[in-house]
């Protein structure tokens, strides 16, 4: 018999024991809650199939919603999924888009988002508030008199305005009282699915050093498949471990009659039977969607582009996807048995996918453990700060996913830069939230130009920042290479259908092309005969533009002015007929 001198932590009164898993019979899914079924109507009138998931892995988060294909186009009808009034509805530049928020009576909120259009009584409702604030991204609460709805009624055509990546309708379905999103297809909107998901790979990690980093070491055994759902290791022999350790799965799903590639629901680990880490994508919360840098390999991402979901947690991940966590998800073997480990991964329709493979401590393995000097250790639970003659850092407590021991160095001074390039640690080390990074400007920097200093990533363009008593201070929210820039040029305006005394009485709108060189966009605003007049803006194009609504026949004059962050205003002026 076995030996279970194991290391499982405390397995009933640990408190990273988040949830208890409830089975739902009909599908063999784990989930916390029941859900509503027939409530909920599909909010398109065509046949669903889903471009993305709810939990999928983005890049900077967790998707938190279902993405219905709208086929390739704009322009679909969308329906209010059930009775309720809208309570929310915002246009947002980049992000969402054009969003609408119904508040139902059952105590959920379904949110529509990337919109191309809303219906006649919220056009009406977002203009007028446009026009009162004189900004095109607005965000309005209403009450529940203003816009009652019924089931199926039109709130509004699909799109692909905000950050969408093409035509599409993003869904989701919230907890009214918490705002988190809940996984829609668990109230039975769901897409055709009869595949099981698939496995890529694993990574085991060698966790003797608590400190996780691009150093800490890692093995990748080759998966194959061995059936449908079924996957075993190209070498079956036994992986040999010493001393705590965890692992990791590359893993996703596909339905039925596509190609995308989706997220998948749950994933359960197991050790000799025993439960180790149970992550389920039931339910996100916003406060958290960035800790999907810690969730995934950051390091091994950024490296191979490869997404590895860790079954452990750092101990500053705040993500409430684990429901079941025994000693966060490490493990120690105390005896020289043959151990198994399995994986079961399914899909939000109850396919599943296994794989098992052995593990045996052995002393013989000496996994090489690489320790980098660094200038301060930080932790994560704790306020952090750092200082040099050139640099400081100011960090809040639960801004780091594990402790860090911190890296720095200065580099040469860039061509267009006022300082010192300033290296803070490396890319591969992820934040949770912003902290405070200040950087002493240098003697060429002249006071003419202090109020155009910002703070720039040698990877990332522009971090913002604001010049005082010689230092640029700015919040960011990664770590890399920094220095000391000005942005003196104004944001470029460049007609596309206008040019001056041109008759526009068979245009129904007037368009441009807007672009900055460093800072960004921060307002736009346009004038007619002097009136202040809506531009839209769609900035994955760098399109603005203004849709003639009641404009008299005859001759206007306009003014459209850009200002960036470092406040330089760009003009284009011209007359034209009507």
């Amino acid at each position: 018999m076995k030996s279970w001198n194991i290391l499982w932590g405390a397995l009933l009164l640990s408190p990273t024991l988040l949830a208890i898993p409830v089975k739902l019979q009909a599908q063999d899914i784990i989930k916390a809650r029941n859900y509503p079924q027939q409530y909920f109507r599909s909010p398109l009138d065509i046949t669903p199939q889903a471009s993305g998931t709810f939990g999928e892995l983005r890049s900077t988060h967790f998707h938190a919603g279902n993405d219905y294909r709208t086929q390739q186009r704009v322009g679909l009808n969308v329906y209010a999924v059930a009775d309720g009034y809208v309570s929310r509805v915002r246009v947002q530049i980049g992000g969402g888009g054009l969003s609408v928020y119904i508040t139902h009576p059952n105590g959920y909120t379904s949110v529509y988002l990337h919109m191309d259009r809303f219906n006649a009584s919220l056009a009406k409702l977002v203009k007028e508030e446009q026009y009162r604030l004189k900004r095109y991204d607005v965000d309005m609460a209403l009450t529940a008199k203003q816009v009652p709805l019924t089931k199926g009624q039109i709130i509004g055509l699909s799109g692909n305005t905000g950050g969408s990546g093409g035509p599409h309708l993003h869904f989701e379905i919230r907890d009214t009282k918490t705002q988190n999103t809940l996984n829609s297809q668990l109230f039975g909107l769901q897409f055709a699915d009869n595949i099981p998901p698939t496995i890529r790979g694993i990574t085991l990690y060698d966790l003797e050093d608590p400190i996780v980093n691009e150093h800490t070491p890692r093995r990748h055994p080759q998966v194959k498949a061995l059936a449908t759902g079924k996957y075993g290791l190209v070498n079956t022999g036994v992986i040999p471990v010493n001393g705590k350790f965890s692992v990791g799965i590359n893993t996703n799903d596909r339905h039925s009659g596509t190609t995308f590639t989706n997220g998948i629901y749950s994933i359960e680990l197991t050790l000799d039977n025993k439960p180790v880490s149970t992550v389920v994508f039931e339910e996100l919360s916003f406060a958290s969607t960035r800790a999907i840098y810690s969730y995934v390999d950051y390091a091994y991402q950024l490296k191979t582009k490869v997404k590895i979901q860790k079954s452990f947690r750092d101990p500053g991940n705040p993500v409430n996807i684990f429901k079941y966590l025994a000693n966060n998800g490490i493990m120690e073997l105390k005896d020289q048995d043959v151990h198994e480990l399995k994986y079961v991964v399914k899909d939000v329709k109850g396919n599943s996918s296994e794989l098992s493979f052995k593990v045996q401590n052995k002393e013989s393995y000496q996994p090489v453990y690489k320790q980098v000097a660094g200038v301060k250790l930080l932790k994560y639970n704790a306020e952090n700060t750092f200082s040099s003659d050139n640099l400081s850092l100011k960090m809040g407590k639960n801004v780091l996913y594990n402790d860090l021991n911190l890296l720095y160095s200065q580099g040469a001074k860039p061509a267009n830069g006022y300082s010192q390039v300033q290296h803070v640690h490396n890319t591969y080390i992820p934040v949770l939230e912003s902290y405070k990074l200040g950087i002493k400007a240098d003697s060429s920097l002249p006071k003419s130009l202090t109020s155009k200093a910002l703070i720039v990533s040698t990877q990332g363009g522009a971090q913002g920042g604001f010049y005082e008593n010689g230092w640029v201070t700015a919040s960011v929210r990664t770590f890399g290479s920094f220095y000391i820039a000005v942005d003196t040029i104004a944001p470029k305006i460049v007609a596309r259908n206008l040019t001056a005394g041109k008759h526009v009485a068979a245009q129904k709108s007037i368009n441009f092309t807007i672009s900055d060189n460093l800072s960004g966009i921060q307002s736009i605003n346009g004038y007619v005969d002097g009136k202040w007049v809506l531009f839209e803006y769609d900035p994955k194009n760098r399109h603005i533009w203004h849709t003639f609504d009641d404009l008299p026949a005859g001759s206007h004059e306009l003014r459209l002015e850009a200002t960036d962050w470092k406040d330089n205003t760009g003009v284009y002026t011209a007359k034209f007929t009507r």
